[in-house]
């Protein structure tokens, strides 16, 4: 990871170089230093541009796969939601069915640290620049701040939600002497400084920039707190979780887009009243090859139409709920990014449907039932959710209320690298008293050789997170390897 760090932060000089007339169009410019760097407030707006710019494409000179492509598969290939499509790899094959190793190369975590040593890069640095721009305040500055803060944060929630325990690196590597080899930090320690780096992001955060699109496409306070809601949700902090949803409710800020045009407002135009934080980068997205061509590698699974988005039992011609139209039922082929090539179809962090759906889940476990009943009857009734996906729930049936809700979620965030992490979170829950959900999941999407051997498995919690990739034990010797691939 200590490589990783040190030539990413190589390459940022490169980028956050960029002009900064255009937020979202960036382009790199060679022959920048660091010590001709970090004069001016323009220089920190442009190093935080390119903490964004991070997210969508990895640096110039960098073999790797985006960022988004892992955030899309640690969300979705371990879970039931796609399946393999014509060019999947063996890989991405062993970990659908739960036959991970750790020269499995989807286990990569240097993208994430890319933009976690950016991050890193400009909470040390921007400081700074107060010395020798009188003009830039104290209210940018903690602005900046802020966004860094919490797009490291976001980093880290991926990595531990994936990985479980990880090195947590809060400073940045910019020369061979900031090298280090770090240990993994617990869960547990890295989701306390998540938090505490969230609610001193909330104090600097601004509530609007004064433009739609940079409203919806960088940090703002309710970005902060969304991420905030859905972190303390996986905490089992389900009152801090329900506070952090009601201050975005309470600002009016969002809606939810109607029935007409929901998908074209949302996903292709982007920057829509429902629409909290997304990626806008002016850089296409790498769904094309991964979804939509002849040689996609994943596809939608054969039971959605059955169990997810299922027809209306009347009539199905005229009575239909609006989401299924992000996959292609004959084919299976996800379109919920386009079908474009190149596309650039916006991925959406956190929507507004997201916040009701963690405020309900957390009601429903602390004796809210009837609202948390109220929130998924508003999100179906603006979706036209047929009668043939409702369910008939006592409010005071906990579980069965929490399977319902995770029901919605599957509907209202298919492919958009939420659902293992749904399930996960489901499963844990007061010490894993849901493991079935893990063990039914294996039953449904393993291979059918392979089917009693993933269960077996999946009865171990180890099991639920990826193990470190190998080349980072080689270089890095003060990492261990994840328990269940010690075996």
């Amino acid at each position: 990871m200590k490589n990783i760090l040190y030539s990413a932060c190589l390459v940022m000089m490169l980028v956050m170089s960029s002009s900064c007339n255009k937020w979202l169009d960036l382009q790199p410019r060679d022959g920048i230093t660091r010590q001709e760097f970090w004069k001016t407030k323009e220089d920190v707006l442009a190093a935080v541009s390119g903490c964004y710019t991070s997210l969508l494409a990895p640096p110039p000179g960098i073999g790797d796969k985006s960022l988004l492509e892992y955030m899309f598969m640690y969300g979705e290939l371990r879970a039931d939601m796609i399946a393999g499509g014509p060019s999947i790899t063996t890989e991405e094959t062993d970990i659908i069915n739960v036959n991970i190793t750790q020269d499995n190369t989807t286990a990569r975590w240097a993208a994430f640290y890319r933009t976690i040593n950016y991050c890193n890069t400009v909470l040390d640095f921007a400081p700074g620049v107060k010395a020798t721009d009188p003009t830039f305040t104290d209210a940018a500055l903690n602005g900046y701040v802020a966004e860094a803060l919490t797009l490291r944060s976001l980093m880290y929630f991926y990595l531990l939600r994936t990985f479980r325990d990880v090195p947590l690196k809060l400073t940045a590597t910019v020369k061979d002497t900031d090298l280090q080899d770090l240990p993994k930090t617990k869960q547990a320690d890295i989701l306390k400084q998540i938090v505490a780096d969230l609610k001193k992001a909330e104090q600097g955060a601004v509530t609007t920039y004064g433009s739609t699109r940079f409203d919806k496409g960088r940090v703002t306070k309710f970005t902060v707190n969304a991420l905030l809601a859905d972190v303390y949700l996986w905490m089992e902090d389900y009152p801090n979780c329900i506070t952090e949803c009601n201050k975005i409710i309470s600002s009016q800020r969002f809606a939810l887009v109607g029935a007409a045009g929901w998908y074209n407002n949302v996903f292709f135009k982007g920057s829509s009243i429902e629409t909290i934080f997304e990626f806008d980068q002016a850089i296409e997205n790498p769904f094309y090859n991964l979804l939509v061509n002849s040689k996609r590698r994943f596809i939608g699974s054969p039971f959605l139409s059955t169990e997810i988005f299922i027809p209306d039992d009347v009539d199905p011609d005229n009575n239909y709920d609006i989401r299924p139209g992000s996959y292609y039922n004959s084919a299976f082929t996800i379109q919920k990014y386009g079908i474009e090539n190149p596309s650039y179809v916006k991925w959406q962090a956190y929507r507004y449907s997201d916040i009701m759906m963690i405020k309900a889940e957390a009601l429903a476990l602390t004796g809210g039932g009837v609202e948390a009943l109220a929130l998924v009857d508003e999100l179906r009734l603006r979706r036209n959710a047929v009668n043939a996906t409702k369910s008939t729930v006592d409010p005071s049936e906990t579980e069965a209320l929490c399977d319902y809700i995770l029901a919605e979620r599957a509907r209202e965030f298919a492919f958009e690298g939420k659902r293992w992490f749904d399930l996960l979170r489901n499963a844990k829950r007061n010490n894993y008293s849901r493991i079935d959900i893990l063990l039914d999941l294996a039953a449904k999407t393993v291979s059918p050789t392979l089917q009693q051997s993933a269960i077996t498995k999946f009865r171990d919690p180890n099991s639920h997170y990826l193990p470190i990739y190998q080349s980072e034990l080689f270089t890095d010797p003060n990492l261990v390897q994840n328990p269940f691939y010690t075996k």
